[in-house]
């Protein structure tokens, strides 16, 4: 079965090629504190594959010690995620660190206070790209994430800024996680076809010739079959001419996050 959604997303990438249209696809790894087995598997993966990573670290939660590991781990490229990694969210609430219940003094504080511990953990390797936890953030906060010094704002697919605007959108799409599943990584008779399906979404919606995709990792919870059906993806990825393994870092500029709308 799985065999028949892999050729069906082939199939997808090669209509993007006969349409004379460009795929860039970034990754998004979450929830980085520590070094581990699981991040130098991840370093692992993106030195294979030639996929640089945005590696979303936990400001006040990172140990002294990432830093010293992502120096080994060129392709890591360390963001912002949070604060603390805390749900402020009314009972009942779907969780978020950085709901509208909270006051923007008090969300601004802790967040320059999360830059500025970021800062002096990992120096000047940092990218100024915001990544709220549960992928929720009021727009009203994301509003002035450019006054604290961010360029970019990353949650999932259904995101979007409100009447103030804000950073550039640099959206993930796809999840290779079922968390409410068992918190295990996805089959891919289940990620396979949600992949295809988004990228003929956007093949036959969008009249730029190139858009970006954005996969969605977590790292310290991946099963085998996350491992294994993400490298699977990649492979796919990097061979097909159609696509292009993108940096995050690239994706700030005003060209490539023109031809990236979220979906």
């Amino acid at each position: 079965m799985s065999e028949t959604h892999w050729q069906a997303l082939s199939q997808e990438l090669d209509n993007w090629q006969f349409a004379g249209r460009q795929l860039r696809i970034w990754l998004r790894d979450d929830d980085a504190i520590a070094p581990s087995r699981a991040l130098t598997r991840l370093s692992g993966l993106a030195e294979r594959h030639g996929a640089p990573v945005l590696l979303a670290v936990i400001p006040m939660l990172a140990e002294p010690a990432l830093a010293s590991a992502l120096r080994a781990m060129p392709l890591l490229r360390p963001c912002q995620h949070g604060v603390w990694h805390r749900n402020h969210a009314p009972g009942g609430a779907k969780k978020s660190e950085f709901g509208i219940e909270r006051e923007a003094q008090i969300v601004d504080g802790e967040i320059a206070r999360g830059r500025d511990r970021l800062h002096d953990l990992i120096r000047s390797d940092t990218l100024p790209i915001f990544v709220p936890p549960w992928n929720r953030i009021d727009p009203g906060h994301a509003a002035r994430l450019g006054s604290l010094g961010f360029s970019g704002l990353s949650c999932f697919r259904g995101y979007r800024h409100g009447p103030a605007g804000g950073p550039r959108l640099l959206n993930t799409h796809v999840d290779v996680m079922d968390w409410h599943g068992g918190r295990i990584g996805r089959r891919p008779d289940e990620l396979l076809p949600e992949i295809a399906a988004l990228l003929t979404g956007m093949r036959e919606s969008g009249s730029e010739r190139t858009a970006t995709l954005g996969l969605l990792l977590h790292h310290r919870d991946h099963d085998e079959n996350a491992w294994a059906v993400l490298d699977d993806v990649l492979r796919l990825a990097a061979a097909h001419p159609a696509i292009r393994l993108a940096d995050p870092a690239t994706l700030l500029s005003p060209v490539a996050v023109a031809s990236h709308q979220p979906m």
